[in-house]
């Protein structure tokens, strides 16, 4: 199959030894963000080259400063770098870079085993789905910590809330997709919260989506996360709320329209109460400051009934986007 050639054919049809023999005419990349990960990175490189016999590993060096490029390439991958940092940065290098027809990504800590690649390729591809998360699965604490684990349930379940309740690992760095996910993916976050934006775009389009549980397992010895709790905790949570008023503006304005409108009639009940009683305005800055909330309620919400227009255009062109994209699975 050519570089440019999309194979046409229906998994879900086939016999199992019918669908490993089309199989071998899918070109699967495995993408492997790094940033200083010299004592896992050869490992990651070894396990998944056994587990995803012909697929492509591609280590993207984040600019480290210890052996990770060079051990990368000593156990058979092959290397890029991006010199901007964060993950957000690395990811939408690596999508717009490299050409396959299904894409895993994993990180380059050790933590995911690689043998849950296969199956999780084989169900993207059995059931013509766009993205299959790997939700993890771990009985050691020290893996994945409890702050950790709380904060991922907290920001999927917002999430879930809000889009959808289809994903239940929302943070996972283990994913495999599809072609068309990752070439109509318009990454524009810079850090961790990538794997935010990457839930968002799929519940929002509506893709067909699938999950596996795969063991998630403790960091080898001197390997040291990148990732900090409360500060990238703040970030994902901000990014989810920037997501929501973009995608979701009429609701999202619509709430602070409430929230002003209640403010404002409340601190407005005793001068009402007042002039009832008195006919006199006594506290003129508070009836002010009364009308002035009211006014901007009225003001959010038609700032979010324009914008729900907007976001609408915005989601057709994306679908369209996605929709140019053949799928492995089409009927012709």
């Amino acid at each position: 199959m050519g570089m440019g050639q999309m194979t046409s054919v229906d998994f879900r049809a086939m016999s199992d030894e019918q669908a490993l023999e089309s199989k071998k005419d899918v070109r699967v990349a495995v993408l492997i963000p790094c940033y200083n990960e010299e004592t896992s990175v050869s490992d990651v490189v070894r396990e998944f080259r056994a587990a995803l016999p012909g697929a492509a590993i591609w280590v993207y060096d984040n600019d480290s400063t210890d052996r990770t490029v060079e051990l990368a390439l000593a156990a058979g991958a092959r290397v890029s770098h991006e010199p901007l940092k964060g993950k957000g940065n690395v990811v939408r290098r690596m999508f717009a870079d490299v050409e396959a027809d299904v894409y895993v990504l994993v990180d380059g800590d050790g933590t995911y085993k690689a043998e849950s690649a296969s199956k999780m390729v084989d169900m993207l591809l059995r059931e013509n789905l766009d993205m299959v998360t790997g939700n993890r699965v771990s009985t050691s604490e020290a893996a994945y910590r409890p702050g950790h684990k709380f904060g991922n349930v907290m920001l999927t379940g917002i999430v879930g809330a809000i889009f959808g309740k289809r994903i239940t690992d929302m943070l996972s760095g283990y994913r495999v997709f599809s072609r068309r996910f990752v070439k109509s993916f318009p990454a524009l976050s810079a850090g961790f919260e990538t794997e935010t934006e990457l839930t968002i775009h799929a519940l929002e389009l509506r893709m067909p989506l699938g999950d596996l549980e795969t063991p998630y397992r403790d960091r080898v010895e001197g390997s040291t996360s990148k990732l900090h709790t409360y500060k990238d905790g703040w970030r994902i949570l901000f990014t989810i709320v920037t997501l929501v008023k973009q995608e979701r503006p009429l609701q999202f304005f619509t709430l602070a329209a409430t929230v002003l409108f209640v403010v404002g009639f409340g601190i407005s009940v005793p001068i009402f109460i007042e002039f009832h009683r008195t006919h006199l305005v006594p506290r003129f800055p508070t009836a002010i400051l009364s009308t002035g909330l009211v006014l901007m309620s009225f003001l959010s919400l038609v700032c979010g009934l324009v914008l729900d227009s907007v976001a609408r255009g915005r989601k057709e062109v994306k679908r369209l986007a996605y929709l140019s994209i053949p799928s492995l699975g089409r009927r012709d």
